[in-house]
């Protein structure tokens, strides 16, 4: 049944005045008060899970209902979320907030009563814990709320930052911890809930979420939503903008501006085939419709799973379809993470190894072996680079698969050690057992806990028993998920286009011109345009370069293949990287407008992170990091933030 807006006076004028007054009143310190209430006595709350104080062992959220009203002319969001509650007899509900002001707190699904509430201490990384008064019966609870001008999860962008020009745009980023700064929640992995919506937005804009979703613009600025399977609530996800939709088939298709609808459309025409495919491999898609809507540039990462609907970045678009791997790294979350999830970010590894793993099996299945292997390949050597930092630094534990994140930022374990080192322990097994026994096993897992969280212990367990004990197979498991680094027996891929590529780095390295004949072996190799190779193969062959090489080359290069101007981000990206090692600085203003105008913090970061080696690179990152700051959302501006140490001046008049 459709719950009308007319449910609560959220929508109403003289609400929205209150709720003004309130925003005016307290510009000194956005930060949430608690209320003068006196129960419950303490503020004071030990967090349950590492990053999160929600009591849900007592007293957890089964569904959510959400009524919001977008305005984009004070960026920010007025929101009810009405919790639906499993009570064990509890009279104390703790919900997770950051930055959140808290209007009010009723109990009641239709006769609402007011209770009181505590907003506990506040921690810079979990925020507080939201503590309310209930009875050993409740079982609705309704959060009366605003989003404030330290929200980390929303990005609001101003018109010109959009592809159009014309019309504003917000979206969320949830995961991990975020979506507590934009709604109420128990903000665990661990607590799967359905939850539905009704927001308003503007007239000549259109919402959608990580639910069931529009096709086209209401006259009203009024959407319902029903996400209906159980998802962790890091998985909740909105965006609002100029958007068109083109369907792929009856269950597939892609959101975007209409600048980009028809490319964006172009490039992703085959995830019906890739979903297809995936069924085929690892079971039936449970979410009954595939969408994917492309965001506007300052998008953190590459994709997000929301379930229902992908969040892509436009450095996805490339016109060759040379990056599709991405959307199917974010289908194949339909099974791993979306299906199947983590039940703290201690084991973030079990959404994203088995991820990439499954991704690049339908690559395999696509476009064949030799493609995916190189995919591989390429994240293999990611891999590598990152984990000798990694062992370097303060955490060399951070190279294990089973983390231990207690006091520090979910963010820390997001690396490719569980993406990569993830996959690869998959593969190790499949090349162990047999890919047709390590499929049938795949096939059960995600069948078994379907909808459900798991620890990395409970998967070892059922590893064990299901797999490796039946077929009296020894195998070094605890050493690839408790013990740093990468076991002897990692499974090794090889490829004989990378192998021919390195043959031209070599030729490179000695002085040749690979743009006119060389013979290696007999054989001749020529260089003759970029399209000669795939992305990946070029990307093995910028990193292969040595950075020995003497400037005068790196210029010729790019002369000739203009690597800096090329429109793939990520062969721009492995460029920028080399040509600052270099002291290339005729790439310096392409890389910065690459840098004003990609929010990816793939890309982002390590290029700070280069330029912040050395002095002067130091002092032209900062003077430019000062004018496009604002273009990144939350994700990637404290990352950067913190690799520069950079410290935004206070704007005159702000408080």
């Amino acid at each position: 049944m459709k719950i009308k807006f007319l449910k609560s006076n959220i929508f109403k004028p003289q609400f929205l005045l209150i709720l003004l007054v309130v925003v005016f009143s307290s510009c000194e310190d956005p930060t949430p008060k608690p209320n003068n209430n006196k129960e419950p006595k303490t503020t004071k709350v030990e967090p349950t899970d590492s990053h999160s104080y929600a009591n849900i062992d007592v007293i957890r959220t089964k569904h959510l209902h959400l009524e919001m009203d977008v305005n984009f002319e004070n960026q920010t969001i007025y929101g009810i979320a009405r919790h639906q509650m499993v009570n064990k007899g509890t009279k104390i509900a703790i919900f997770d907030v950051k930055n959140l002001a808290i209007q009010k707190v009723t109990l009641g699904e239709t006769e609402e009563v007011e209770t009181t509430y505590v907003l506990g201490e506040n921690d810079s990384l979990l925020g507080q814990p939201l503590s309310v008064t209930v009875d050993s019966n409740t079982t609705f609870v309704n959060i009366y709320y605003q989003t404030t001008d330290k929200c980390e999860a929303l990005d609001w962008l101003e018109p010109k930052l959009t592809s159009g020009k014309k019309h504003p745009f917000l979206y969320s980023q949830g995961q991990a911890i975020l979506t507590r700064s934009w709604i109420p929640v128990q903000g665990t992995p661990s607590n799967r809930i359905t939850y539905s919506a009704d927001v308003k937005v503007p007239i000549e804009l259109m919402a959608v979420m990580s639910a069931t979703n529009p096709r086209e613009l209401d006259s009203l600025g009024e959407y319902h939503f029903e996400m209906k399977q159980a998802i962790p609530c890091y998985l909740i996800a909105l965006a609002v903008g100029d958007l068109r939709y083109v369907d792929l088939n009856e269950n597939c298709g892609v959101y975007a501006e209409p600048e980009m609808i028809d490319a964006c459309a172009k490039e992703f025409e085959d995830l019906p085939t890739m979903k297809l495919t995936a069924e085929k491999l690892f079971g039936k898609y449970q979410w009954e419709q595939y969408d994917v809507i492309v965001l506007p540039d300052s998008f953190p990462f590459g994709g997000m799973e929301n379930p229902r609907l992908t969040f892509a970045n436009p450095t996805l678009i490339t016109g060759d379809k040379s990056l599709v791997s991405v959307i199917a790294h974010e289908l194949a979350h339909s099974w791993s993470g979306n299906l199947v999830t983590n039940s703290d970010w201690d084991d973030f590894w079990l959404n994203e190894g088995f991820t990439v793993y499954i991704e690049n099996r339908i690559m395999e299945e696509l476009e064949g072996k030799e493609i995916s292997d190189m995919l591989s390949l390429i994240e293999f050597q990611e891999l590598e680079s990152e984990m000798e930092v990694i062992s370097a630094g303060a955490h060399p534990e951070d190279t294990k698969l089973k983390l231990s994140l207690d006091g520090r930022s979910p963010d820390d374990g997001m690396t490719s050690v569980a993406y990569v080192k993830g996959a690869y322990f998959l593969k190790t097994l499949e090349k162990r057992v047999g890919r047709a026994n390590f499929d049938v096993f795949l096939k059960r897992y995600f069948r078994e806990f379907a909808f459900q969280t798991i620890t990395t212990e409970q998967f070892e367990k059922f590893l064990n028993e299901r797999l490796l004990n039946p077929m009296r197979i020894r195998f070094n498991t605890k050493e690839w998920l408790y013990e740093e680094g990468l076991p002897k027996n990692c499974v090794k891929i090889e490829s004989k286009r990378f192998d021919m590529i390195q043959q031209y780095v070599d030729l490179v390295v000695d002085g040749k011109n690979i743009f006119k004949r060389n013979y290696v072996d007999g054989k001749k190799l020529q260089v003759k345009s970029r399209d000669q190779f795939i992305t990946q193969e070029w990307l093995a062959f910028i990193r292969a370069l040595p950075d020995s090489l003497p400037l005068q080359t790196y210029r010729n290069l790019d002369a000739r293949m203009n690597f800096k101007n090329c429109g793939n981000a990520e062969i721009m990206f492995e460029w920028y990287m080399k040509n600052i090692d270099a002291g290339n600085d005729k790439v310096y203003p392409q890389m910065k407008r690459f840098l004003t105008k990609v929010g990816r913090r793939k890309f982002v970061e390590p290029l700070f992170e280069k330029l912040n080696e050395t002095e002067v690179n130091h002092a032209w990152a900062n003077r430019h990091y000062a004018d496009i700051r604002d273009n990144y959302h939350f994700v990637t501006r404290n990352t950067v933030d913190g690799i520069l140490k950079f410290k935004p001046m206070v704007k005159a008049g702000s408080k």
